[in-house]
C-alpha cells in the first residue's frame, strides 16, 4: 500500500537525505538540480513567499520516490495566482520525480495533491522531458485522479550530442563555421599565449570537493567584463540578486562532484568562462561570458569549440547548452528539446477559466504562424539549398514554443 510523507519545512527534510540520494542514483536523467543539495540551496535564497510541499512516497514504509513541489504567486493579466509547481524557476530545462518509479510516484503524489485541501489556484508541472523519460506518465497520472489538464511546450534548448568523435562533428558543421572557428583560434592566438582549463572535482565522497575559489573568482572578473554585466535580470554570475546563490550552490556543486567550470585565458588572464553542471556524462549549461573588449578575437566561440571538443574526449554523452537565444546556440547544437508543462485549471474559477482560454487562442495563433513560417523556410531552402536547417529549425522552436501567459 502507497502513501505519502508531506513536507513543509526545509529543516525536516534532513532525515531523508540518504534516501534522496538512494533515489536520485536510480532517477533517469538526474543532474544537480534534482539533488536535495540545490533544493536547499535555492529555498534558503528564493523560499520566502512560497509554501515547501515536498511529497516522499512510500511503499511497505520504505521511500521509492519523491516529489519535490511548491505553491509560488505569480502574477498574470488576470491577476495574481498561487501556482502549485516543482522548485525549479528556470533554472534548467528539466525537473520531475526523484527515484526509478515515476509512475507509482506520480499517481501516488498526484492522488495526495487531489486529496487534500486546496492551498493553490494552478496546478503546473513544468519542465517536464515528455519525449526521453516521462513519455505521458504525468499527464496521465493527473487524468487518472481527476485532474484534467493541457500539455503545451515550455521552452526549447540546443543540445549536442556527443555519441560519435569530434571529427565526425566537425565533419557534421557546415564549412563556414569551420573556417570560422580556426580563424578565430589563430586570431587569438596572435595575441598571446592561450590555455584552457577545465576543473571538474570527484567530489567530498571521492577526497576532492575543493570548490576553488579561485576558479571562482576569475569567473566572477571576466562577467564584471562581459556585454552582459548591466544586466537587471540575474543572468550573469556577478549581478547582486544571484550572486551568493550562485557561489552556495558552486560549492554544494563541488561537494557532490557535479561542478564543470571551463575558462580560457590569455597570457595568464581570464578572458571567457564557461560555468556548467554535470553528472554521469550529462552536462547542463548555465552561464557562459566573455571580456567584452576582445570580442573581435572570438574568444567566446573559441571557448564554446574546445568545451566540446574536450566533452567528446572525456566520454561525456550529451551537452545542453543552457540558457540564451537559440540562434547563437544552433550554430553549436546537433539537435533541439523541448520540454512541456502540464497544467490543470479548476472548474468555476473566473481567473484560471480566463488564463486557460486566453493560452489556447495564443496556442492556435503560434500554429497558425508556424505554419506560415514553415511555407517560407521551405520556400527558402528551395532558393538556397545551403540554408542551416537547423538555424531554420530554431526559428520555427521560438515560434511554436515558450511559456506565454
Amino acid at each position: 500500500m502507497s502513501r505519502v510523507i508531506e513536507i513543509n519545512e526545509l529543516n525536516d527534510l534532513s532525515g531523508y537525505r540518504l534516501a534522496w540520494d538512494y533515489l536520485l542514483r536510480q532517477t533517469p536523467g538526474a543532474s544537480f538540480f534534482h539533488t536535495l543539495d540545490w533544493l536547499d540551496v535555492y529555498w534558503r535564497h528564493f523560499g520566502a513567499g512560497q509554501r515547501l510541499r515536498v511529497l516522499v512516497v512510500l511503499s511497505n514504509d520504505r521511500p521509492i520516490g519523491i516529489v519535490p513541489l511548491c505553491v509560488r504567486t505569480e502574477r498574470y493579466r488576470a491577476g495574481p495566482l498561487r501556482v502549485l509547481t516543482y522548485p525549479l524557476h528556470d533554472w534548467a530545462t528539466y525537473y520531475g520525480p526523484i527515484g526509478p518509479n515515476r509512475t507509482a510516484t506520480l499517481l501516488t503524489a498526484m492522488r495526495h495533491v487531489h486529496q487534500s485541501p486546496r492551498d493553490w489556484d494552478l496546478l503546473e508541472l513544468r519542465w517536464t522531458d515528455h519525449e526521453q523519460h516521462d513519455r505521458g506518465r504525468t499527464k496521465w497520472a493527473m487524468q487518472a485522479v481527476g485532474f484534467g489538464c493541457d500539455g503545451q511546450p515550455w521552452a526549447t534548448t540546443a543540445v549536442v550530442r556527443l555519441d560519435g568523435t569530434w571529427d565526425e562533428y566537425l565533419a557534421s558543421r557546415s564549412p563556414k563555421w569551420r573556417a570560422n572557428r580556426l580563424r578565430a583560434e589563430r586570431r587569438l592566438a596572435q595575441c598571446g599565449t592561450v590555455t584552457y582549463v577545465r576543473y571538474r572535482p570527484p567530489g567530498a565522497l571521492h577526497g576532492d570537493g575543493d570548490p576553488r575559489w579561485d576558479l571562482w573568482d576569475a569567473c566572477q572578473q571576466v562577467a564584471g567584463r562581459s556585454w552582459q554585466s548591466h544586466s537587471t535580470s540575474g543572468t550573469t554570475l556577478t549581478h547582486g540578486s544571484v550572486r551568493p546563490f550562485l557561489a552556495e550552490a558552486h560549492a554544494a556543486a563541488a561537494r557532490r562532484g557535479m561542478l564543470d567550470l571551463n575558462l580560457l585565458w590569455l597570457d595568464g588572464r581570464p578572458i571567457a568562462f564557461g560555468y556548467n553542471y554535470h553528472h554521469e556524462g550529462s552536462v547542463i549549461g548555465l552561464r557562459m561570458g566573455f571580456d567584452a573588449r576582445l570580442a573581435a578575437t572570438g574568444c567566446g566561440n573559441v571557448l564554446q569549440a574546445r568545451m566540446i571538443q574536450d566533452s567528446f574526449a572525456r566520454g561525456d554523452q550529451r551537452y545542453e547548452l543552457g540558457p540564451g537565444t537559440l540562434r547563437f546556440k544552433c550554430r553549436y547544437g546537433t539537435h533541439l528539446e523541448t520540454c512541456y508543462r502540464y497544467t490543470h485549471f479548476p472548474p468555476m474559477q473566473l481567473r484560471t477559466v480566463a488564463l486557460r482560454l486566453k493560452r489556447r487562442w495564443d496556442a492556435f495563433w503560434r500554429r497558425r504562424r508556424g505554419a506560415w513560417h514553415r511555407t517560407q523556410s521551405t520556400a527558402s531552402a528551395l532558393a538556397c539549398p545551403s540554408r542551416n536547417s537547423f538555424c531554420t529549425a530554431a526559428s520555427l522552436a521560438r515560434t511554436n514554443s515558450g511559456p506565454g501567459a
